[in-house]
């Protein structure tokens, strides 16, 4: 089986689907997956907690276009909510706060809400945070943080991508890429060919080996392991109106999540591609700093767990074609913000790819095309091979 495509998306993790939704309003999308579902790894594995505390300017700026997707959805993509408001604080000791200056002013380019606290606030809001000499000192309240429903995205966009006339088909592992004429055929592991003019990469960890497969010169994405454990709460503790609490130094968060609490020490681990496992010093250095940066008593982890969130060399998200490469289309880096950025980055793939003007408002974020598309890889990187 298989067929004919205007725009075949190889990977069907949020970046993938998102996009293929809004190419599907231009032509007919095929989402190849290679797993069994879509978002098996990092996309399944996300935390899904959109805020301004991580990633570069640009990551900033697409995490605030895209927020309002996510609180005025379109109509008819969701039957539920896609995001609950959760506070979030970014604590500091006094070694880190120079790193909670620099946040905050990061911070301040993308909303006004946020305002200082001291340690007396940060209990109130988190009994469990360590303050005082040699603890948390003074911290950023930002009120605007959201808690995504991951499921409830991927859904939507596939189902989105159904109602256009496109498809979404899990386990097509793919095992070659040609260029033929104008377009691209592939074939996957059970036979089925497919073409179409345009080939999205959008494989996450895999991209680099995908690109390999179609003849085309990897652009280095990184995949760096992240490793989160479940715990239980302090005895007799209502961690529900816990906020997200992050450390400026940027070695730890913690999460409530349905009674129990979510833990990591932000972790970035040089890996290969493949189905991330959580290794033992690295449990042991969630649980570590959990107990550093606050009193729950780590005495049974529930649940753990690790994703690969895959990074470009400059920490940017990046889409456009290739151009040593004509109709191949790169999607990647998304770092672990993917779905925080996703309205935004699938805007962006259809206005490159349809020829249409760039989003309104990015720019005023700080998101320029020359920012976003691979162009500034490939010169970094040298001339062609």
């Amino acid at each position: 089986m298989g067929s004919g495509a205007d725009f075949l998306i190889i990977g069907g993790g949020i970046a993938g689907l998102s996009a293929a939704a809004h190419l599907a309003r231009h032509g007919k999308a095929v989402v190849l997956e290679a797993e069994s579902a879509p978002g098996y790894h990092s996309s399944g594995r996300s935390v899904s907690f959109s805020h301004y505390g991580n990633g570069n300017g640009e990551v900033r700026g697409l995490t605030a276009w895209s927020r309002a997707f996510f609180e005025d959805q379109p109509v008819g993509f969701c039957p539920s909510p896609l995001c609950r408001t959760v506070p979030t604080v970014y604590f500091a000791t006094e070694e880190s706060l120079p790193a909670l200056e620099a946040l905050e002013a990061e911070i301040l380019r993308f909303t006004d809400r946020t305002r200082r606290i001291d340690a007396e606030a940060m209990s109130a809001l988190c009994p469990a945070l360590r303050t005082g000499e040699g603890a948390a000192v003074t911290g950023i309240l930002d009120p605007t943080g959201l808690k995504l429903d991951s499921n409830a995205l991927l859904h939507s966009f596939g189902r989105a991508i159904k109602a256009a006339g496109g498809e979404v088909l899990s386990g097509r592992r793919i095992v070659s890429i040609e260029r033929k004429g104008e377009g691209w055929s592939l074939r996957t592991a059970s036979g089925e060919t497919w073409s179409a003019p345009v080939l999205i990469d959008a494989a996450g960890a895999w991209a680099d080996p995908i690109a390999s497969l179609a003849g085309v010169r990897p652009i280095g994405v990184a995949p760096k392991r992240r490793t989160i454990i479940v715990v239980d709460p302090p005895a007799g503790a209502d961690v529900s109106a816990w906020p997200f609490t992050h450390s400026a130094a940027g070695d730890f968060y913690m999460l409530p999540e349905a009674g129990q609490l979510l833990a990591s020490p932000v972790d970035e681990v040089p890996d290969d591609p493949c189905d991330a496992a959580p290794e033992e010093y690295d449990v042991a250095l969630a649980a570590d700093r959990l107990e550093h940066y606050t009193t729950v008593p780590v005495t049974r982890i529930a649940h753990r767990w690790a994703g690969l969130r895959s990074f470009v060399a400059d920490g940017t998200p990046t889409a456009g074609f290739e151009p040593e490469a004509p109709g191949f289309f790169w999607l990647v880096g998304q770092g672990g913000y993917g779905l925080q950025t996703a309205p935004a980055m699938a805007a962006i793939v259809e206005a490159i790819v349809t020829g249409g003007p760039w989003p309104q408002g990015l720019e005023a974020l700080g998101v320029t095309p020359d920012r976003i598309r691979p162009e500034r890889l490939r010169s970094s990187q040298g001339g062609a091979t």
